[in-house]
């Protein structure tokens, strides 16, 4: 009887912790996933800009697209909107190659550059300074 007794006290001790932990992650990619969003929708909002990914130009929308599919695949492993950055935006999983965005104006870009300076205008009320470019 106390071997169940202490079998149960275990396991609700070990859901209690479970539910704590989940409660402070969800509240971090809350407020981590509104700033991900804005650093998405940031490049999908570049007027006349491409975004180059193995050699071939994806307009913004495609971009946000492809951009969301790798948060997804992700999973628990970005935490953040840096880990974005590193781990989704700058480069290709498969390739290694760098992402870059070319401005309508024809200058280029590394995608991890212009990620790292929207987020550094990222304001905590969700609004940015724009969709300027990164010059």
């Amino acid at each position: 009887m106390s071997r169940i007794f202490n079998r149960n006290r275990i396991i609700a001790s070990v859901l209690m912790l479970l539910t704590l932990f989940l409660g402070t992650a969800r509240a971090l990619s809350d407020q981590e996933g509104k700033r991900i969003e804005y650093l998405i929708t940031s490049v999908e909002n570049l007027p006349g800009a491409k975004f180059l990914r193995n050699g071939s130009e994806y307009d913004g929308k495609q971009a946000g697209s492809h951009l969301r599919m790798k948060l997804d695949k992700a999973g628990n492993r970005v935490r953040s909107a840096e880990d974005f950055i590193t781990l989704c935006a700058s480069k290709s999983y498969l390739s290694g190659k760098p992402y870059q965005i070319v401005f309508s104006d024809g200058k280029t870009i590394p995608a991890a550059d212009f990620f790292r300076k929207k987020l550094k205008e990222y304001r905590p009320s969700g609004r940015g300074k724009g969709t300027t470019q990164v010059r």
